[in-house]
């Protein structure tokens, strides 16, 4: 399932984070799910939310530098094992996912990842049976 997720790029000083989870917070936007990658001089955070759109409009007009981006969410078990399970799917297949993340939501696990080969990681997720979300 294609869900969109905002790449918010931040740089590496004390505040620049909170005023993005502000600016959410004032427009009544709910997190989801958020994972940061950092370098030296900026971060990368990675948001699903109820509004992406939205979330992104509003972000853009406060001059954030954020990106919307079509990543893949499959329900995993809770279970030991499940993402392991999922990921080798892919591997096996010779498909490289550039980043993924996973966490539980109601009860369930979520993989989401994003990869450079959308076509060929449909059809892996269709043919195996793994179960899009809808967050």
């Amino acid at each position: 399932m294609n869900i969109k997720q905002l790449s918010v790029f931040i740089e590496n000083k004390s505040g620049a984070l909170l005023r993005v989870f502000e600016l959410l917070k004032e427009a009544n936007i709910q997190l989801v799910a958020t994972t940061i990658a950092d370098t030296m001089d900026y971060g990368i955070c990675r948001i699903i939310c109820n509004e992406p759109q939205r979330a992104y409009d509003m972000l853009k007009e406060a001059g954030v530098s954020v990106a919307l981006n079509d990543v893949f969410a499959v329900e995993l078990d809770n279970r030991p094992g499940s993402a392991a399970d999922a990921i080798s799917l892919f591997a096996k297949e010779g498909i490289d996912l550039t980043y993924l993340y996973t966490f539980l939501f109601q009860g369930k696990g979520i993989l989401i990842f994003r990869t450079n080969d959308r076509p060929r990681a449909q059809e892996i997720i269709e043919a195996n049976g793994l179960r899009d979300v809808t967050l």
